[in-house]
């Protein structure tokens, strides 16, 4: 699947779960056989926070085997990640992977204040993508940049596109458009 057609499938997903009630990916005994027997083959790449209320199969409506999800606190960007990555579109053909940051994220609001322990490698990085920045909003967007910028500076690959997209808690929306910062 072309990472064109990957992302016209994310926004449709997205569509169908703002006003779904609960979960429309197959999760089915079929599939699960299925993706035992033949093996996952996912459509894109979803680097995504932790946070439980950001669940990138949920948000896109997405199933079993569909998405190949990286879940790390605020989104950030290491080799453990660019690894994982790299899997996906190297061996199970992903073109299109997606930096899903999200609104009210702790991590992000973490990082504008001192943190210890191995939480500091994560508001670390996050620092470093926002600087001074205090609007949360624009904090998880300047975080969500560094992250693409990280993933394009280290992967490339003919016809994969990386992008980072705002998911907002309260809406369910996804914003695919983060020019504006």
């Amino acid at each position: 699947m072309t990472a064109k057609a990957a992302l016209e499938r994310f926004k449709a997903g997205n569509e169908n779960y703002l006003n779904a009630k609960t979960g429309s990916g197959d999760i089915s005994p079929e599939i699960r056989l299925r993706t035992s027997k033949y093996g996952q083959k996912p459509y894109a790449v979803i680097v995504s926070c932790s946070d439980s209320r950001v669940i990138p199969e949920y948000i896109f409506s997405a199933g079993l085997g569909e998405l190949f999800v990286v879940r790390v606190a605020g989104n950030v960007i290491d080799n453990h990640q660019l690894g994982s990555i790299e899997y996906a579109v190297e061996h199970l053909g992903c073109k299109l992977i997606v930096v899903l940051g999200h609104t009210q994220c702790g991590a992000v609001g973490a990082a504008t204040g001192k943190c210890g322990g191995f939480v500091g490698f994560i508001t670390d990085e996050i620092r470093q993508a926002i600087g001074e920045e205090r609007d949360t909003v624009t904090a998880s967007i300047l975080n969500i940049k560094r992250s693409v910028l990280k993933i394009e500076r280290a992967l490339t690959a003919d016809g994969v596109q990386v992008l980072g997209a705002l998911y907002n808690t309260e809406s369910g929306t996804v914003d695919f458009d983060l020019k504006g910062v």
